[in-house]
Protein backbone atom coordinates (compact mmCIF):
# COMPACT_ATOMS: atom_id res chain seq x y z
CA UNK A 1 0.00 0.00 0.00
CA UNK A 2 1.41 3.38 -1.04
CA UNK A 3 1.11 6.02 1.68
CA UNK A 4 1.63 9.75 1.23
CA UNK A 5 1.38 12.93 3.31
CA UNK A 6 0.19 16.02 1.41
CA UNK A 7 0.53 19.45 3.08
CA UNK A 8 -1.26 22.55 1.81
CA UNK A 9 -0.34 25.88 3.43
CA UNK A 10 -2.54 28.94 2.85
CA UNK A 11 -2.62 32.40 4.46
CA UNK A 12 -5.16 31.48 7.12
CA UNK A 13 -4.99 27.69 7.37
CA UNK A 14 -2.82 24.60 7.04
CA UNK A 15 -4.35 21.39 5.69
CA UNK A 16 -2.74 17.97 5.89
CA UNK A 17 -4.07 14.94 4.00
CA UNK A 18 -2.84 11.37 4.43
CA UNK A 19 -3.58 9.07 1.51
CA UNK A 20 -3.45 5.32 0.96
CA UNK A 21 -3.14 4.21 -2.68
CA UNK A 22 -4.24 7.67 -3.77
CA UNK A 23 -7.39 7.72 -1.62
CA UNK A 24 -7.89 10.08 1.32
CA UNK A 25 -7.53 8.18 4.62
CA UNK A 26 -7.07 10.95 7.21
CA UNK A 27 -7.43 14.72 7.18
CA UNK A 28 -6.22 17.43 9.55
CA UNK A 29 -6.76 21.18 9.48
CA UNK A 30 -5.31 24.04 11.53
CA UNK A 31 -7.01 27.45 11.58
CA UNK A 32 -5.50 30.41 13.49
CA UNK A 33 -8.61 31.13 15.60
CA UNK A 34 -8.99 27.42 16.39
CA UNK A 35 -5.38 26.46 17.05
CA UNK A 36 -4.33 23.00 18.19
CA UNK A 37 -4.44 22.74 22.00
CA UNK A 38 -3.91 19.02 22.68
CA UNK A 39 -0.45 18.50 24.18
CA UNK A 40 -0.11 22.01 25.60
CA UNK A 41 0.94 22.25 29.27
CA UNK A 42 -0.52 24.91 31.59
CA UNK A 43 0.30 26.13 35.06
CA UNK A 44 -3.08 26.46 36.76
CA UNK A 45 -5.03 26.65 40.01
CA UNK A 46 -7.94 24.56 41.20
CA UNK A 47 -11.01 26.82 41.10
CA UNK A 48 -13.65 24.29 42.18
CA UNK A 49 -13.98 20.69 43.36
CA UNK A 50 -17.06 18.87 42.02
CA UNK A 51 -17.10 15.68 44.11
CA UNK A 52 -20.38 14.56 42.50
CA UNK A 53 -18.59 14.54 39.14
CA UNK A 54 -15.37 13.03 40.54
CA UNK A 55 -13.62 16.02 39.02
CA UNK A 56 -12.09 19.43 39.59
CA UNK A 57 -12.19 22.60 37.49
CA UNK A 58 -8.87 24.29 36.83
CA UNK A 59 -8.21 27.95 36.02
CA UNK A 60 -5.48 27.86 33.35
CA UNK A 61 -5.75 31.45 32.15
CA UNK A 62 -8.35 30.92 29.41
CA UNK A 63 -12.01 32.07 29.48
CA UNK A 64 -13.41 28.64 30.41
CA UNK A 65 -11.99 26.50 33.22
CA UNK A 66 -10.48 23.15 32.23
CA UNK A 67 -12.02 19.86 33.38
CA UNK A 68 -9.76 17.58 35.45
CA UNK A 69 -11.24 14.17 36.22
CA UNK A 70 -9.85 12.49 39.33
CA UNK A 71 -8.73 9.51 37.21
CA UNK A 72 -6.43 11.93 35.36
CA UNK A 73 -4.67 13.00 38.55
CA UNK A 74 -1.15 11.60 38.94
CA UNK A 75 -1.47 10.91 42.64
CA UNK A 76 0.35 7.99 44.34
CA UNK A 77 -2.81 6.86 46.10
CA UNK A 78 -4.79 7.02 42.90
CA UNK A 79 -2.18 5.92 40.36
CA UNK A 80 -2.09 2.30 41.54
CA UNK A 81 -5.83 1.93 41.08
CA UNK A 82 -5.94 2.70 37.37
CA UNK A 83 -4.74 0.83 34.29
CA UNK A 84 -2.39 3.21 32.52
CA UNK A 85 -1.14 0.69 29.99
CA UNK A 86 -2.64 2.47 27.01
CA UNK A 87 -1.53 6.06 26.52
CA UNK A 88 -3.01 6.61 23.09
CA UNK A 89 -3.49 10.35 23.48
CA UNK A 90 0.24 10.98 23.16
CA UNK A 91 1.56 8.37 20.76
CA UNK A 92 0.34 7.22 17.38
CA UNK A 93 -0.16 3.70 18.71
CA UNK A 94 -0.97 2.12 22.07
CA UNK A 95 2.02 1.79 24.39
CA UNK A 96 2.70 -1.23 26.49
CA UNK A 97 4.22 -0.10 29.76
CA UNK A 98 6.56 -2.64 31.30
CA UNK A 99 6.96 -3.35 34.98
CA UNK A 100 10.58 -2.20 34.77
CA UNK A 101 11.48 1.15 36.25
CA UNK A 102 14.59 3.26 35.99
CA UNK A 103 16.66 1.58 38.65
CA UNK A 104 19.14 3.73 40.51
CA UNK A 105 20.19 3.19 44.10
CA UNK A 106 18.37 6.29 45.33
CA UNK A 107 16.14 6.79 42.33
CA UNK A 108 13.01 7.56 44.33
CA UNK A 109 14.74 10.08 46.57
CA UNK A 110 16.54 11.57 43.59
CA UNK A 111 13.27 11.94 41.74
CA UNK A 112 11.63 13.71 44.65
CA UNK A 113 14.60 16.04 45.16
CA UNK A 114 15.07 16.77 41.48
CA UNK A 115 11.43 17.66 40.89
CA UNK A 116 10.47 18.95 44.33
CA UNK A 117 9.65 22.41 43.03
CA UNK A 118 7.25 20.90 40.47
CA UNK A 119 5.79 17.73 41.97
CA UNK A 120 4.86 19.38 45.26
CA UNK A 121 3.37 22.53 43.77
CA UNK A 122 0.92 24.03 46.27
CA UNK A 123 0.67 23.67 50.01
CA UNK A 124 -0.75 20.38 51.30
CA UNK A 125 -3.77 20.91 53.55
CA UNK A 126 -5.92 18.61 55.64
CA UNK A 127 -8.78 18.70 53.13
CA UNK A 128 -8.79 16.05 50.39
CA UNK A 129 -11.14 15.31 47.50
CA UNK A 130 -12.71 11.85 47.63
CA UNK A 131 -12.83 9.83 44.42
CA UNK A 132 -15.17 6.83 44.46
CA UNK A 133 -14.16 3.74 42.49
CA UNK A 134 -16.04 0.49 41.99
CA UNK A 135 -12.95 -1.67 42.55
CA UNK A 136 -11.12 0.17 45.31
CA UNK A 137 -13.78 2.19 47.11
CA UNK A 138 -13.00 5.77 48.12
CA UNK A 139 -9.58 7.21 47.21
CA UNK A 140 -8.26 10.45 48.69
CA UNK A 141 -6.71 12.99 46.32
CA UNK A 142 -4.67 16.01 47.33
CA UNK A 143 -6.79 18.63 45.56
CA UNK A 144 -8.38 21.73 47.06
CA UNK A 145 -9.58 25.08 45.66
CA UNK A 146 -6.59 27.37 45.23
CA UNK A 147 -4.06 24.55 44.91
CA UNK A 148 -1.49 25.04 42.14
CA UNK A 149 -1.29 22.27 39.55
CA UNK A 150 0.52 21.53 36.31
CA UNK A 151 -1.85 20.11 33.67
CA UNK A 152 -1.69 18.98 30.05
CA UNK A 153 -4.55 19.16 27.53
CA UNK A 154 -5.82 15.74 26.41
CA UNK A 155 -9.07 16.84 24.74
CA UNK A 156 -9.94 20.10 23.05
CA UNK A 157 -13.07 22.07 24.02
CA UNK A 158 -16.24 21.42 22.06
CA UNK A 159 -19.77 22.81 22.15
CA UNK A 160 -20.16 24.31 25.65
CA UNK A 161 -17.63 21.98 27.26
CA UNK A 162 -14.15 23.15 28.16
CA UNK A 163 -10.91 21.34 27.47
CA UNK A 164 -10.06 18.19 29.46
CA UNK A 165 -6.68 18.04 31.17
CA UNK A 166 -4.48 15.61 33.08
CA UNK A 167 -1.66 16.03 35.60
CA UNK A 168 0.20 13.11 33.94
CA UNK A 169 2.60 15.23 31.91
CA UNK A 170 4.23 13.78 28.78
CA UNK A 171 6.50 15.61 26.31
CA UNK A 172 6.65 13.86 22.90
CA UNK A 173 9.79 13.56 20.80
CA UNK A 174 10.36 11.70 17.54
CA UNK A 175 11.56 8.45 19.12
CA UNK A 176 10.41 8.69 22.73
CA UNK A 177 7.80 10.41 24.87
CA UNK A 178 9.39 11.80 28.04
CA UNK A 179 7.53 11.42 31.37
CA UNK A 180 9.01 13.98 33.79
CA UNK A 181 7.15 12.72 36.86
CA UNK A 182 7.33 8.95 36.36
CA UNK A 183 10.11 6.36 36.67
CA UNK A 184 8.82 3.69 34.31
CA UNK A 185 9.83 2.72 30.77
CA UNK A 186 7.02 1.94 28.33
CA UNK A 187 7.45 0.31 24.94
CA UNK A 188 5.06 0.47 21.98
CA UNK A 189 3.13 -2.76 21.44
CA UNK A 190 3.95 -2.49 17.73
CA UNK A 191 7.58 -3.32 18.47
CA UNK A 192 7.28 -7.11 18.32
CA UNK A 193 10.91 -8.23 18.47
CA UNK A 194 11.96 -9.26 21.97
CA UNK A 195 15.58 -8.51 21.12
CA UNK A 196 14.70 -4.99 19.92
CA UNK A 197 12.56 -4.35 22.98
CA UNK A 198 15.40 -5.36 25.31
CA UNK A 199 17.93 -3.29 23.33
CA UNK A 200 15.76 -0.16 23.38
CA UNK A 201 14.98 -0.59 27.05
CA UNK A 202 18.69 -0.86 27.82
CA UNK A 203 19.49 2.29 25.81
CA UNK A 204 16.64 4.18 27.49
CA UNK A 205 17.92 3.29 30.96
CA UNK A 206 21.35 4.53 29.95
CA UNK A 207 20.07 7.79 28.42
CA UNK A 208 17.32 8.77 30.88
CA UNK A 209 18.09 11.30 33.61
CA UNK A 210 17.54 9.98 37.12
CA UNK A 211 13.91 10.17 38.16
CA UNK A 212 12.51 10.45 34.62
CA UNK A 213 10.52 7.89 32.64
CA UNK A 214 9.60 7.50 29.00
CA UNK A 215 7.54 5.69 26.39
CA UNK A 216 9.59 4.27 23.51
CA UNK A 217 7.84 4.91 20.18
CA UNK A 218 7.73 2.69 17.10
CA UNK A 219 9.97 5.11 15.18
CA UNK A 220 12.87 4.17 17.48
CA UNK A 221 13.22 0.69 15.97
CA UNK A 222 16.73 0.26 14.58
CA UNK A 223 18.01 3.58 15.93
CA UNK A 224 21.42 3.66 17.54
CA UNK A 225 22.41 5.07 20.90
CA UNK A 226 23.48 8.43 19.50
CA UNK A 227 20.17 9.02 17.74
CA UNK A 228 18.16 8.17 20.83
CA UNK A 229 20.44 10.25 23.05
CA UNK A 230 19.95 13.29 20.79
CA UNK A 231 16.19 12.91 21.13
CA UNK A 232 16.51 12.65 24.92
CA UNK A 233 18.76 15.72 25.01
CA UNK A 234 16.23 17.77 23.02
CA UNK A 235 13.43 16.72 25.37
CA UNK A 236 15.51 17.48 28.47
CA UNK A 237 16.33 20.92 27.07
CA UNK A 238 12.63 21.51 26.40
CA UNK A 239 11.72 20.46 29.94
CA UNK A 240 14.28 22.87 31.45
CA UNK A 241 12.57 25.71 29.55
CA UNK A 242 9.22 24.54 30.93
CA UNK A 243 10.62 24.61 34.49
CA UNK A 244 11.76 28.20 34.00
CA UNK A 245 8.31 29.26 32.75
CA UNK A 246 6.67 27.52 35.72
CA UNK A 247 8.90 29.46 38.14
CA UNK A 248 7.94 32.73 36.47
CA UNK A 249 4.23 31.81 36.60
CA UNK A 250 4.48 30.97 40.32
CA UNK A 251 6.16 34.30 41.07
CA UNK A 252 3.45 36.18 39.18
CA UNK A 253 0.72 33.98 40.69
CA UNK A 254 -0.85 33.92 37.23
CA UNK A 255 -2.09 30.78 35.44
CA UNK A 256 -0.98 30.37 31.86
CA UNK A 257 0.73 28.38 29.09
CA UNK A 258 4.17 26.95 29.93
CA UNK A 259 4.64 24.51 27.02
CA UNK A 260 3.14 24.54 23.54
CA UNK A 261 3.26 21.47 21.35
CA UNK A 262 4.39 21.71 17.73
CA UNK A 263 2.08 23.22 15.15
CA UNK A 264 0.01 20.84 13.03
CA UNK A 265 2.34 20.20 10.07
CA UNK A 266 5.43 19.77 12.25
CA UNK A 267 3.65 17.43 14.66
CA UNK A 268 2.34 15.31 11.76
CA UNK A 269 5.90 14.96 10.41
CA UNK A 270 7.23 14.12 13.87
CA UNK A 271 4.56 11.52 14.65
CA UNK A 272 3.71 9.93 11.29
CA UNK A 273 6.60 10.36 8.85
CA UNK A 274 8.32 6.97 9.06
CA UNK A 275 9.75 4.40 6.67
CA UNK A 276 6.26 3.25 5.66
CA UNK A 277 5.51 6.69 4.16
CA UNK A 278 6.47 6.79 0.47
CA UNK A 279 6.32 10.54 -0.08
CA UNK A 280 5.68 13.90 1.59
CA UNK A 281 4.59 16.73 -0.72
CA UNK A 282 4.49 20.38 0.45
CA UNK A 283 3.32 23.45 -1.48
CA UNK A 284 4.96 26.04 0.81
CA UNK A 285 8.64 26.84 0.17
CA UNK A 286 9.14 28.08 3.73
CA UNK A 287 7.53 25.02 5.32
CA UNK A 288 9.44 22.76 2.92
CA UNK A 289 12.77 24.20 4.09
CA UNK A 290 11.73 23.91 7.76
CA UNK A 291 10.79 20.24 7.36
CA UNK A 292 13.97 19.47 5.40
CA UNK A 293 16.05 21.07 8.18
CA UNK A 294 14.21 19.07 10.84
CA UNK A 295 14.51 15.77 8.95
CA UNK A 296 18.26 16.24 8.35
CA UNK A 297 18.66 16.13 12.11
CA UNK A 298 15.89 13.67 13.04
CA UNK A 299 15.97 11.19 10.11
CA UNK A 300 18.42 12.04 7.29
CA UNK A 301 17.51 8.89 5.33
CA UNK A 302 13.97 10.18 4.81
CA UNK A 303 14.94 13.60 3.43
CA UNK A 304 14.83 12.29 -0.16
CA UNK A 305 11.12 11.47 0.28
CA UNK A 306 10.20 15.14 0.88
CA UNK A 307 9.12 17.02 -2.27
CA UNK A 308 8.26 20.65 -2.97
CA UNK A 309 5.20 21.28 -5.17
CA UNK A 310 5.14 24.53 -7.17
CA UNK A 311 2.52 23.73 -9.80
CA UNK A 312 -0.16 26.21 -10.91
CA UNK A 313 -3.06 23.91 -10.03
CA UNK A 314 -3.73 23.83 -6.25
CA UNK A 315 -1.98 20.81 -4.73
CA UNK A 316 -5.15 19.11 -3.43
CA UNK A 317 -6.79 19.39 -6.83
CA UNK A 318 -3.70 18.24 -8.70
CA UNK A 319 -3.43 15.10 -6.56
CA UNK A 320 -7.16 14.32 -6.62
CA UNK A 321 -7.78 15.01 -2.94
CA UNK A 322 -10.17 17.98 -3.15
CA UNK A 323 -13.00 15.96 -4.71
CA UNK A 324 -12.86 13.34 -1.95
CA UNK A 325 -12.49 16.04 0.67
CA UNK A 326 -15.68 17.77 -0.46
CA UNK A 327 -17.63 14.65 0.50
CA UNK A 328 -16.60 15.04 4.15
CA UNK A 329 -18.55 18.29 4.40
CA UNK A 330 -21.80 16.90 3.00
CA UNK A 331 -24.74 15.92 5.19
CA UNK A 332 -25.85 13.24 2.72
CA UNK A 333 -23.47 10.87 0.93
CA UNK A 334 -24.56 8.68 -1.97
CA UNK A 335 -23.61 5.00 -2.11
CA UNK A 336 -22.85 3.01 -5.24
CA UNK A 337 -25.66 0.58 -4.36
CA UNK A 338 -28.18 3.40 -4.89
CA UNK A 339 -28.74 4.18 -1.21
CA UNK A 340 -27.30 6.99 0.90
CA UNK A 341 -26.18 7.82 4.42
CA UNK A 342 -27.24 10.98 6.30
CA UNK A 343 -25.25 12.58 9.15
CA UNK A 344 -27.03 14.59 11.86
CA UNK A 345 -25.30 15.97 14.93
CA UNK A 346 -26.50 16.91 18.41
CA UNK A 347 -24.31 18.27 21.21
CA UNK A 348 -22.93 14.92 22.40
CA UNK A 349 -24.51 12.55 19.89
CA UNK A 350 -24.16 11.88 16.18
CA UNK A 351 -26.94 10.02 14.38
CA UNK A 352 -26.25 8.36 11.03
CA UNK A 353 -29.19 7.15 8.98
CA UNK A 354 -28.70 4.57 6.22
CA UNK A 355 -31.32 4.73 3.46
CA UNK A 356 -31.95 2.24 0.69
CA UNK A 357 -32.12 3.13 -2.97
CA UNK A 358 -34.74 1.79 -5.34
CA UNK A 359 -36.14 -1.27 -3.53
CA UNK A 360 -35.65 -4.65 -5.15
CA UNK A 361 -38.87 -6.47 -5.92
CA UNK A 362 -37.14 -9.87 -5.84
CA UNK A 363 -35.14 -9.87 -2.60
CA UNK A 364 -35.45 -6.93 -0.21
CA UNK A 365 -33.27 -8.60 2.43
CA UNK A 366 -30.37 -9.05 0.00
CA UNK A 367 -30.67 -5.45 -1.16
CA UNK A 368 -30.69 -4.17 2.44
CA UNK A 369 -27.68 -6.33 3.34
CA UNK A 370 -25.66 -5.14 0.33
CA UNK A 371 -26.40 -1.47 1.09
CA UNK A 372 -25.65 -1.87 4.81
CA UNK A 373 -22.28 -3.51 4.10
CA UNK A 374 -21.20 -0.63 1.86
CA UNK A 375 -22.56 1.88 4.39
CA UNK A 376 -20.50 0.28 7.19
CA UNK A 377 -17.29 0.76 5.22
CA UNK A 378 -18.11 4.35 4.29
CA UNK A 379 -19.20 5.27 7.84
CA UNK A 380 -15.94 3.92 9.30
CA UNK A 381 -14.01 6.05 6.81
CA UNK A 382 -16.05 9.18 7.52
CA UNK A 383 -15.67 8.82 11.29
CA UNK A 384 -11.89 9.13 10.81
CA UNK A 385 -12.02 11.90 8.21
CA UNK A 386 -14.58 14.01 10.10
CA UNK A 387 -13.02 13.07 13.47
CA UNK A 388 -16.46 12.42 14.96
CA UNK A 389 -16.26 11.56 18.66
CA UNK A 390 -18.64 10.76 21.48
CA UNK A 391 -21.73 8.62 21.11
CA UNK A 392 -22.69 7.57 17.59
CA UNK A 393 -25.89 5.74 16.65
CA UNK A 394 -26.22 4.21 13.19
CA UNK A 395 -29.71 3.35 11.93
CA UNK A 396 -29.11 0.63 9.35
CA UNK A 397 -31.77 -0.59 6.93
CA UNK A 398 -33.94 -3.23 8.61
CA UNK A 399 -32.74 -6.81 8.17
CA UNK A 400 -34.38 -9.94 9.56
CA UNK A 401 -31.50 -12.36 9.21
CA UNK A 402 -29.36 -12.57 12.38
CA UNK A 403 -26.50 -13.84 10.23
CA UNK A 404 -26.66 -10.72 8.05
CA UNK A 405 -26.71 -8.50 11.15
CA UNK A 406 -23.61 -10.25 12.45
CA UNK A 407 -21.82 -9.81 9.09
CA UNK A 408 -22.55 -6.05 9.11
CA UNK A 409 -21.23 -5.84 12.68
CA UNK A 410 -18.04 -7.71 11.74
CA UNK A 411 -17.59 -5.53 8.64
CA UNK A 412 -17.72 -2.41 10.82
CA UNK A 413 -15.19 -3.91 13.25
CA UNK A 414 -12.87 -4.71 10.34
CA UNK A 415 -13.29 -1.24 8.80
CA UNK A 416 -12.29 0.67 11.96
CA UNK A 417 -9.20 -1.40 12.78
CA UNK A 418 -6.86 1.35 11.48
CA UNK A 419 -8.60 4.08 13.47
CA UNK A 420 -6.13 5.47 16.03
CA UNK A 421 -8.92 6.74 18.28
CA UNK A 422 -10.24 4.36 20.90
CA UNK A 423 -13.49 3.00 19.52
CA UNK A 424 -16.09 0.57 20.89
CA UNK A 425 -18.79 -0.98 18.69
CA UNK A 426 -21.83 -2.91 19.86
CA UNK A 427 -23.78 -5.48 17.77
CA UNK A 428 -26.95 -4.46 15.95
CA UNK A 429 -30.13 -4.41 18.00
CA UNK A 430 -33.47 -5.86 16.94
CA UNK A 431 -34.25 -2.50 15.36
CA UNK A 432 -30.97 -2.66 13.36
CA UNK A 433 -29.40 0.14 15.42
CA UNK A 434 -25.65 0.08 16.03
CA UNK A 435 -24.17 1.93 19.00
CA UNK A 436 -20.61 3.25 18.76
CA UNK A 437 -18.43 5.24 21.13
CA UNK A 438 -15.34 6.93 19.71
CA UNK A 439 -12.67 8.78 21.63
CA UNK A 440 -12.96 12.54 21.36
CA UNK A 441 -9.61 14.37 21.37
CA UNK A 442 -9.81 17.20 18.83
CA UNK A 443 -12.70 19.27 17.59
CA UNK A 444 -14.38 17.51 14.71
CA UNK A 445 -14.19 18.83 11.16
CA UNK A 446 -17.56 20.62 11.32
CA UNK A 447 -16.65 22.43 14.55
CA UNK A 448 -13.30 23.56 13.13
CA UNK A 449 -14.51 24.80 9.76
CA UNK A 450 -17.93 26.29 10.49
CA UNK A 451 -19.86 28.50 12.90
CA UNK A 452 -23.49 28.40 14.00
CA UNK A 453 -25.90 30.09 11.61
CA UNK A 454 -26.88 33.53 13.04
CA UNK A 455 -30.41 33.03 11.76
CA UNK A 456 -31.28 29.54 12.99
CA UNK A 457 -28.62 29.49 15.78
CA UNK A 458 -27.46 26.02 14.84
CA UNK A 459 -30.90 24.36 14.71
CA UNK A 460 -30.77 23.97 10.95
CA UNK A 461 -34.39 25.14 10.59
CA UNK A 462 -36.15 28.50 10.68
CA UNK A 463 -39.74 29.65 11.19
CA UNK A 464 -41.98 29.23 8.13
CA UNK A 465 -43.65 32.16 6.39
CA UNK A 466 -46.96 31.21 8.00
CA UNK A 467 -45.38 31.21 11.47
CA UNK A 468 -43.80 34.63 10.84
CA UNK A 469 -47.20 35.92 9.66
CA UNK A 470 -48.71 34.89 13.00
CA UNK A 471 -46.03 36.89 14.81
CA UNK A 472 -46.71 39.94 12.64
CA UNK A 473 -50.46 39.66 13.32
CA UNK A 474 -49.90 39.39 17.09
CA UNK A 475 -47.77 42.52 16.91
CA UNK A 476 -50.50 44.40 14.96
CA UNK A 477 -53.13 43.33 17.48
CA UNK A 478 -51.12 44.80 20.37
CA UNK A 479 -50.31 47.90 18.33
CA UNK A 480 -53.89 48.66 17.28
CA UNK A 481 -55.17 48.42 20.86
CA UNK A 482 -52.74 50.91 22.36
CA UNK A 483 -52.12 53.66 19.77
CA UNK A 484 -53.87 56.07 17.42
CA UNK A 485 -51.00 56.01 14.94
CA UNK A 486 -52.31 54.26 11.83
CA UNK A 487 -49.35 54.43 9.41
CA UNK A 488 -46.39 52.07 9.62
CA UNK A 489 -43.66 50.64 7.40
CA UNK A 490 -43.11 46.88 7.66
CA UNK A 491 -39.56 45.77 6.81
CA UNK A 492 -39.14 42.10 5.87
CA UNK A 493 -36.87 39.91 3.79
CA UNK A 494 -37.74 39.96 0.01
CA UNK A 495 -39.08 36.38 0.06
CA UNK A 496 -41.48 37.27 2.91
CA UNK A 497 -42.48 40.52 1.16
CA UNK A 498 -43.54 38.48 -1.85
CA UNK A 499 -45.52 36.10 0.40
CA UNK A 500 -47.39 39.05 1.96
CA UNK A 501 -48.15 40.99 -1.24
CA UNK A 502 -48.76 38.45 -3.99
CA UNK A 503 -52.21 37.49 -5.29
CA UNK A 504 -55.42 39.35 -6.15
CA UNK A 505 -56.34 39.72 -2.49
CA UNK A 506 -52.96 39.74 -0.73
CA UNK A 507 -52.46 38.93 2.93
CA UNK A 508 -51.23 42.45 3.73
CA UNK A 509 -54.52 43.92 2.46
CA UNK A 510 -56.48 41.67 4.79
CA UNK A 511 -54.31 42.71 7.71
CA UNK A 512 -54.81 46.42 6.95
CA UNK A 513 -58.59 46.00 6.86
CA UNK A 514 -58.72 43.85 9.99
CA UNK A 515 -56.58 46.19 12.12
CA UNK A 516 -57.46 49.50 10.40
CA UNK A 517 -53.79 50.34 9.78
CA UNK A 518 -51.99 51.62 6.69
CA UNK A 519 -49.07 49.19 6.17
CA UNK A 520 -46.35 49.75 3.57
CA UNK A 521 -44.26 46.63 2.96
CA UNK A 522 -40.56 47.38 2.39
CA UNK A 523 -37.91 44.85 1.38
CA UNK A 524 -34.60 44.60 3.22
CA UNK A 525 -31.85 42.05 2.64
CA UNK A 526 -30.40 42.82 6.08
CA UNK A 527 -33.49 41.47 7.86
CA UNK A 528 -33.26 37.76 8.78
CA UNK A 529 -35.81 35.66 6.91
CA UNK A 530 -37.61 34.76 10.15
CA UNK A 531 -37.77 38.34 11.54
CA UNK A 532 -39.44 41.68 10.85
CA UNK A 533 -39.12 45.32 11.86
CA UNK A 534 -41.76 48.03 12.11
CA UNK A 535 -41.06 51.77 11.59
CA UNK A 536 -43.57 54.43 12.69
CA UNK A 537 -44.16 56.85 9.79
CA UNK A 538 -45.08 59.72 12.12
CA UNK A 539 -42.29 59.21 14.69
CA UNK A 540 -39.74 57.94 12.15
CA UNK A 541 -38.34 55.40 14.58
CA UNK A 542 -38.26 51.65 15.10
CA UNK A 543 -41.18 50.60 17.33
CA UNK A 544 -40.89 46.82 16.91
CA UNK A 545 -39.96 46.02 20.53
CA UNK A 546 -42.66 48.27 22.01
CA UNK A 547 -45.54 46.04 20.93
CA UNK A 548 -44.10 42.53 20.91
Amino acid sequence: MRKEIIINSAINEVRVAMTEDGHLSEYFIEIPEKEKLVGNVYYGKISKIATALNAAFVDIGVPQDAFLHFSDVDDKNLYQNFDTSDDNDLDDEPAEKTTDTVTNDNSENTNENQNENLKNIGAITKEFAIFSTKSSGDVLIDLQPGKEVLVQVVREPYSRKGMRVTTKIAIPGRYVVMLPFEKMIGISRKIGSDYERRRLKRLAKKSLPEGFGCIIRTASVGKNEEELQNDFNNLISTWKEVEQKIDLARKRQAPGLVYQDMLLAASIIRDFFKNNIDRVVIDSAKMYQEIISYMKIAEPRLVKKVEYYNGITPIFEALGIEKELNRTYKRTLSLSTGGDIVFDRAEALTVIDVNSGKPSETDGEANAFKTNMEAAREIAKQLRLRDIGGIIVVDFIDMYSEENKKKVFLEMLHSVKYDRAKIVIYPLTQLCLMQITRQRINQNLVEKTSISCPTCHGKGRIASSATLLNSIEKWLKNYSKTTNDFKINLLVQPQIAKFLTEGDYPIISRLMIKYFTKITVLQSDSIPIDSFRVISVRKQKDITQEYL
